[in-house]
């Protein structure tokens, strides 16, 4: 497993990190998800990715337990905050902030998160009133460092500019073969604000796994044939033409000596300012898979290939 800085702080992450979104919110069995994290930290991954709103609480709750009794040193914690939690909790008020970080603290089991991201941008906020709610935890230890995940360009830049508060280290876009959108913009502007990337749905909602074929049936253990996490997958990529071509990127995996989400992973990495992406398992077996992809070197020519292929059937 390698390791890379995220952003402006001391956070050496690895590359590959686990997620919490839908598998672990209620997605699949207990046993199965602590299974999962338990393997993740055998094979280096240090980085768990999760956020209040999943399953109101049950994925934090979920990792609280599986990591009970591991070293708190030895690995890094993100939630986040911002997501309705209640016909009154939701947002990125002060009150909100200060309420949400007590309750996730409890469910997660620890005294502190490394990172505490806001989910989205609150526009019914003043950007002040947030900045100040973050920089007090960070400055109450509840929280060693602050991050965003999906904010608009102006909304970044705006609180890069601040004085006297606390400075995000991280961004989490949604980022694949698939959309690749944000760095066009994004990328570079949290990098001149000391942030770098923990990409979220690097392989598209499984779509870049090649599991789903063109013209067939979901298969019933798959993601989009699940009653809580099908919703979750855009149609759009499971249109013939985009299955399509997803099938024929296994031949350039294949010429890379890799799986094919392994090769969709070692293509978002390709970008220095990806700290981590996030995977999402529900066997254990996936997690060594996709581990795999840290190590994965790939020339250029065959990714520019696999962007050929792609490229026309992206939905933007």
């Amino acid at each position: 497993m390698k390791y890379r800085q995220l952003g402006d702080s001391d956070l050496q992450v690895s590359t590959i990190s686990l997620g919490s979104w839908l598998t672990y919110s209620g997605g699949i069995e207990k046993e199965k998800a602590i299974a999962c994290v338990h393997k993740a930290l055998e094979v280096g991954i240090n980085f768990f990715d999760t956020a209040n709103v999943y399953g109101r609480g049950a994925a934090e709750e979920l990792l609280g337990e599986a990591l009970s009794g591991v070293d708190r040193q030895s690995y890094i914690l993100g939630t986040k905050v911002y997501g309705r939690m209640s016909d009154t909790d939701q947002g990125l008020s002060r009150a909100q902030i200060m309420k949400q970080i007590d309750d996730s603290l409890k469910r997660l089991k620890t005294d502190y998160v490394d990172l505490y991201q806001c989910h989205r941008y609150d526009e019914n906020v003043p950007l002040e009133e947030t900045m100040e709610a973050l920089t007090e935890l960070v400055e109450k230890g509840k929280v060693r460092y602050i991050g965003y995940s999906e904010w608009p360009a102006d909304k970044i830049e705006a609180a890069g500019e601040m004085e006297d508060v606390a400075s995000f280290v991280s961004s989490q876009p949604q980022y694949s073969l698939l959309w690749p959108y944000p760095e066009s913009q994004i990328f570079d502007l949290s990098a001149e604000y000391g942030a770098t990337q923990i990409v979220w749905s690097p392989l598209a909602q499984g779509v870049l796994t090649g599991k789903y074929k063109p013209q067939a049936p979901a298969p019933a253990d798959a993601r989009a044939s699940s009653p809580s996490m099908g919703g979750q997958v855009p149609q759009a990529w499971l249109q013939p033409p985009v299955l399509e071509a997803v099938e024929r990127l296994k031949k350039i995996a294949e010429d890379a000596d890799l799986t094919l989400p392994q090769f969709a992973l070692a293509w978002v990495l390709r970008k220095a300012n990806v700290s981590s992406a996030i995977i999402g398992a529900s066997r254990p077996e996936q997690v060594v898979e996709n581990a795999a992809a840290s190590e994965a070197r790939v020339t250029p020519e065959l990714f520019g290939l696999a962007e050929d292929i792609i490229r026309p059937v992206r939905q933007p």
